[in-house]
């Protein structure tokens, strides 16, 4: 068990979820009166027992159920209790999901610097999965750590080999087409995207599970860095680049997740790792490329890179007729104007599958909002040289175009989805530190019994 959960059999310090005093212990009741204490949802207080040591702490929430508007409130302890250990007395709400705003929100950054964080514990309550809690949280902290890490230390090879470490923790096979093979492999959208760093562009592709299961394919757009290539950012809009391999540090925690829970699935895991630089060799504005599907693209921004390469990555993974194939990138300032940081857009054509997701998302607070795949926008991204422009050649509904422009690259999959994320916490909130964050991972994939947005699958295996 990890560090941040004690056993039951160890003593613990009571934790009291109360949206008014009647429901607290008559001396904490008291203590709270007594120190003009006010409670709201997410302040606590610390209750003084015999001797000064510590009898409970009071948490207050919205209502009688608890964390029901916000199950991650648990999480707000973290940073606001002595070192010990703790448990949960009375109304939780839901428990498992309790649990785990706690143990996300005990998240630390901590490879450049010492942590200097207490080692606060809570007993997971009764019929809690243990198991369940610690591959989700695993899970999420290999994200995070992915893309809170800069560039530097996480370029194109650094995220092959974040791959590589997990496919060997869980038995999973990998391969990599690397470089100037891309163009032999008929990759060359990736290859364009990249050529221009020192750092060679690659697909890594990994696969585990038994090959008669059903597919589930996920995709990842893994742009170490985005300079903007010839389209140059402005030095503010670089600041937070790092994250823009958030797509593949999202889809990767979910195979963590999905291999964690050893699910009947072909599972394949397809990142396109490149870094968006520039040089001589930088591809450019007006350029025409072949992409692996065989369409012809037009190249309207070479800010607009991610794309590009999920374009190839995408046509790659349907070649195989997956069951589901899903791909997540933080792929436009578009979606973040429409719905902020903190609640990604959805694109699915197939009904069934957005209700799944959704009812999912909100089960385990990891929100999605669904957006239209518009097609009349379809005719925004017409070239008069090519096949299709990569972007639109409007101001507007960026992120559905882009949604448009990729799913002109899905043909056979079954059910396809597409999350355009941030990637990133602009503050910290319960259960969420400020920094990199996986979003629509849990979402798309981490409750038990099994996956359960992915229920429909999962009833045909």
């Amino acid at each position: 068990m990890t560090d941040l959960f004690a056993p039951s059999s160890e003593p613990a310090t009571p934790v009291w979820f109360t949206p008014s005093g009647e429901a607290l212990p008559e001396a904490a009741a008291a203590w709270a009166k007594a120190t003009g204490f006010e409670l709201g949802a997410g302040k606590t207080l610390l209750v003084p027992g015999d001797g000064g040591a510590l009898a409970g702490v009071v948490l207050g929430v919205e209502k009688a159920d608890a964390t029901s508007k916000n199950p991650f409130l648990v999480g707000k302890l973290v940073g606001a209790l002595p070192a010990g250990a703790y448990r949960f007395d009375g109304a939780v709400g839901d428990a498992r999901l309790a649990a785990l705003g706690f143990g996300l929100g005990s998240y630390r950054f901590t490879r450049y610097r010492k942590s200097e964080a207490k080692l606060v514990r809570i007993a997971l309550p009764e019929g809690v999965d243990a198991a369940e809690i610690e591959r989700t949280i695993a899970a999420v902290t290999l994200g995070r750590d992915l893309v809170n890490t800069p560039a530097n230390d996480m370029g194109p090879a650094e995220i092959e080999e974040a791959i590589r470490t997990l496919a060997r923790e869980h038995g999973a096979e990998v391969s990599s087409i690397v470089g100037d093979d891309l163009l032999k492999e008929n990759f060359p959208l990736v290859h364009a995207v990249g050529r221009a760093s020192p750092r060679a562009p690659r697909i890594v592709d990994l696969r585990w599970g038994p090959e008669d299961a059903p597919k589930v394919t996920l995709v990842g757009k893994g742009v170490a860095f985005d300079t903007g290539g010839l389209d140059i950012k402005p030095s503010s809009a670089m600041l937070l680049m790092k994250k823009d391999m958030g797509g593949a540090a999202a889809m990767i925690a979910l195979a963590a997740m999905i291999m964690g829970a050893k699910l009947k699935v072909r599972l394949r895991l397809i990142v396109g790792a490149v870094e968006n630089s520039i040089s001589g060799d930088a591809f450019r504005p007006g350029d025409v490329y072949p992409s692996r599907k065989g369409l012809t693209v037009e190249i309207g921004n070479t800010d607009a890179e991610g794309r590009l390469v999920l374009a190839d990555a995408l046509a790659l993974g349907d070649e195989e007729a997956p069951e589901i194939m899903v791909d997540a990138a933080t792929l436009t300032g578009a979606a973040r104007v429409a719905l902020g940081p903190d609640l990604p857009p959805l694109y699915t054509d197939d009904e069934a599958f957005a209700a799944d997701l959704l009812r999912c998302a909100a089960a385990e607070h990891d929100p999605l909002w669904r957006m239209p795949l518009w097609n009349p926008y379809d005719d925004l991204l017409s070239s008069k040289i090519a096949d299709v422009n990569h972007i639109s050649s409007g101001a507007f509904a960026g992120s559905i175009t882009a949604a448009l422009f990729l799913r002109r690259f899905v043909e056979k999959a079954r059910s396809w989805a597409h999350f355009d994320i941030f990637a990133w916490a602009p503050s910290a909130k319960p259960g969420r530190p400020e920094g990199g964050e996986v979003q629509a991972s849990r979402a798309d994939g981490a409750a038990q019994p099994a996956i359960r947005s992915l229920s429909r699958l999962f009833t045909m295996a």
